[in-house]
């Protein structure tokens, strides 16, 4: 769709980062005292098809929001304020199809806090962000930032809010993080081309 190739290093880092993601995530807590549910075969398919499709719309959107903001000559802030009101309209759309009743009574805003405001402002600034990085970037960098930022979040919680304890497999997936962060922009010299001071 971009007309762009990738390298032997860039696919093995893709993997790498892959698999980092999947133990950075995985469960740490396994008590005796929880049921093992008997799933089935066909549970287990379709939720390894619902994964898969999750996984390619999301992917073809990503790719998609990239060739939208580099080959169109809009800014980012009108392609942000198109989206935006995309979202206001669905948004809108859940809050009045569940909350309509407590809204009409208690106005949009109820139970907001300073706390609350700063999550919005947060996640607006995150907004204008990812769309400077597809933008001036790529995807696919947009994908190895959020993974590095799923290992701060969770040092995070580990060092401020002490509610998190990180296992082995944790730094073995963040150790494969940042490795495959670092092989994505690794360019190979060919051997023949070595300079001398």
């Amino acid at each position: 769709m971009l007309g762009k190739k990738l390298g032997i290093y860039q696919w093995l880092s893709l993997v790498i980062l892959m698999t980092g993601i999947a133990l950075v995530q995985w469960p740490t807590e396994v008590t005796s005292s929880t049921k093992e549910l008997d799933l089935t075969t066909g549970s287990q398919l379709m939720g390894l098809l619902a994964v898969l499709v999750a996984c390619f719309s999301s992917g073809f959107a990503g790719v998609y929001f990239e060739k939208i903001l580099k080959e169109s000559k809009q800014s980012v802030w009108i392609r942000n304020i198109q989206l935006g009101v995309f979202g206001l309209i669905f948004g809108l759309g859940g809050v009045f199809a569940y909350d309509g009743e407590r809204v009409q009574e208690n106005g949009f805003f109820q139970g907001y806090t300073s706390l609350t405001w700063t999550v919005v402002a947060l996640q607006a600034l995150g907004g204008l962000v990812i769309a400077a990085v597809i933008k001036y970037a790529d995807n696919i960098l947009k994908g190895f930032a959020t993974s590095i930022s799923i290992i701060l979040s969770t040092l995070i919680s580990y060092f401020l809010l002490e509610d998190f304890d990180p296992t082995s497999v944790f730094f073995l997936g963040a150790m494969l993080v940042i490795a495959a962060t670092f092989l994505y922009g690794y360019e190979s010299t060919p051997a023949g081309n070595t300079s001398k001071v």
